[in-house]
C-alpha cells in the first residue's frame, strides 16, 4: 500500500463528502486506502458516508476522543507507505497527491510535509508553514512583533513568513489540516501525543519529527481549507482546548528552562485565555441586556459557473432558496480563468460579499483553487456546486 489517508470527522459529512470526492480524483492509479474515524458525530454521518463511499474504512468511536486519539486510532489500522492526516473541511487538487508523494519518494530524509493551504478568498494561509513556538518565537508572536516585522527572520518566525511561496522549503511545523508522513518516521517518533484533546498536537509531532533527524517539508501543492467546521472558536470551550493545548506543549518542551525564561510565556499564555474568555463573557452580557449593535449583514450575491444542464439544477436551488443569484453559462474550457476573466464585471461592486459557485462537473478542483489563487479577493469566496446530490457547498453555508 502505497498511501493511507486519514480523516477524522466530527458532524461535518457535506464537508467530508467534498473532501473525499477530491481525494478519488487526486489517488487515481495510487494504491491509496481511505480511513475516516467517525467522532461519534449526531447528524447521521456513518450512515451517510457509508452509502456513498463503501469503499472507505469507516471507524464509528462511541465516544468524542479528540482529535489526537481518533487519529492514532486511524494510523493504527493503516497499512501505507506514506501516512496523510486531513481535515474533513479541505479538498484538494487533482495533482496534489501525486506531486507531494512524488517529492517525498525523491527526499528520503523528508520525514512530514505540509501544502500551500488556501483561505475560501484564495488568500494563502499563513498557518502552511510555521516556526517551532520557542519562547522567544512565541513571545514575538503574542506580542504582535511578528505580526509588525512579517519578514525578519527573527520576529517572523512563528509563520515563517520570509519564506517564498512558490518553491519547496523546509520548514519546522506542519498543518494537522493536510500533514503527509513518513511512515518510517512515525515508527521513529510514536504517534500523536493524546494528552492533546485539539489543537497542539501537530505542533508536537512535527517537533518531534524535527528532534528524530527527519526534516519537515513545505511543497507548494494547494489545498483549500475552510477553517474550522467542525468547531465554534467563539465558544468557552474552544479557549479553554486552544489555550490548554499552549501549555501543554510548553510545558513538555520548555518547562525544564529557568523559571525566568519561562514564567512570562505561562504568564501570557493564561492572560490571552483571560482576556478571550473575558470577551466572550462581555459579548454575551450586552446581548442578553439588548446593548450589542446588531450589524447588518449585506446579503451575499451568488454567481453560478457551470454547463447549460448543470445551472439549472442551480436556478431551482437559488429561486427555493431565495437567493441573489447569476447565472453564467461556461465551464473550465471555454472560461478556464473563471470570474477573474472579462466576467470579472459581474462582482465589480467590491462592497458586496460574493460567493463564486463552480459546478464540479465542470471545472477541477485544480482550475478553482489556480483561479481563486490567481487574485485573491476578501469579497470573494469559493462554493462548490454538485448536481448530481443537489448540494452546494460554501464557507458559510450547506445549501440542499
Amino acid at each position: 500500500m502505497k498511501l493511507s489517508v486519514i480523516i477524522v470527522n466530527y458532524n461535518v459529512k457535506f464537508y467530508l463528502e467534498q473532501c473525499l470526492r477530491s481525494l478519488q480524483k487526486a489517488t487515481e492509479g495510487i494504491d491509496t486506502e481511505i480511513i475516516v474515524v467517525d467522532n461519534h458525530s449526531h447528524d447521521g454521518s456513518p450512515d451517510y458516508l457509508r452509502e456513498r463511499f463503501p469503499h472507505i474504512i469507516l471507524i464509528e468511536n462511541m465516544h468524542n476522543v479528540g482529535f489526537a486519539r481518533a487519529n492514532n486510532i486511524g494510523i493504527k489500522i493503516s497499512t501505507g507507505e506514506y501516512v496523510l492526516l486531513i481535515n474533513p473541511d479541505t479538498f484538494v487538487a487533482e495533482t496534489t497527491i501525486s506531486e507531494t508523494l512524488e517529492f517525498m519518494d525523491t527526499h528520503p530524509n523528508a520525514g512530514a510535509l505540509g501544502v500551500k493551504m488556501l483561505n475560501s478568498d484564495g488568500s494563502s494561509a499563513m498557518e502552511s508553514r510555521r516556526g517551532i513556538p520557542t519562547p522567544m518565537t512565541s513571545f514575538y508572536k503574542m506580542s504582535g512583533l511578528c505580526t509588525r516585522f512579517p519578514r525578519s527572520h527573527r520576529f517572523g518566525r512563528y509563520y515563517m513568513s520570509y519564506l517564498p511561496w512558490d518553491s519547496p522549503q523546509k520548514i519546522e511545523i506542519i498543518s494537522g489540516a493536510f500533514c503527509l508522513m513518513r511512515r518510517s518516521a512515525l515508527d521513529r517518533v510514536g504517534l500523536l501525543d493524546e494528552d492533546f484533546f485539539m489543537y497542539g498536537e501537530d505542533i508536537d509531532l512535527s517537533y518531534r519529527i524535527l528532534k528524530s533527524g527527519f526534516d519537515n517539508w513545505y511543497y507548494p501543492a494547494v489545498i483549500l481549507h475552510y477553517k474550522g467546521e467542525s468547531t465554534q472558536k467563539s465558544s468557552f470551550r474552544y479557549v479553554h482546548v486552544f489555550y490548554q493545548a499552549m501549555l501543554i506543549f510548553f510545558k513538555k518542551h520548555y518547562g525544564q528552562h529557568n523559571l525566568l525564561l519561562t514564567l512570562p510565556i505561562q504568564t501570557a499564555i493564561y492572560f490571552k485565555a483571560l482576556m478571550a474568555l473575558a470577551g466572550l463573557i462581555t459579548g454575551r452580557i450586552r446581548k442578553s441586556l439588548g446593548f450589542a449593535s446588531v450589524e447588518k449583514r449585506e446579503q451575499d450575491k451568488y454567481i453560478f459557473f457551470g454547463s447549460k444542464e448543470n445551472l439549472e439544477v442551480c436556478r431551482r436551488m437559488a429561486k427555493e432558496k431565495g437567493l441573489d443569484a447569476q447565472f453564467i453559462e461556461e465551464d473550465g474550457r471555454t472560461a478556464p480563468l473563471g470570474h477573474v476573466s472579462g466576467i470579472r464585471s459581474a462582482i465589480s461592486d467590491t462592497r458586496c460579499n460574493s460567493c463564486i459557485v463552480y459546478s464540479a462537473d465542470d471545472y477541477g478542483y485544480d482550475d478553482m483553487l489556480r483561479i481563486m489563487a490567481d487574485k485573491p479577493d476578501s469579497h470573494v469566496r469559493l462554493g462548490v456546486s454538485y448536481t448530481d446530490s443537489s448540494i452546494i457547498i460554501t464557507p458559510n453555508e450547506i445549501i440542499r
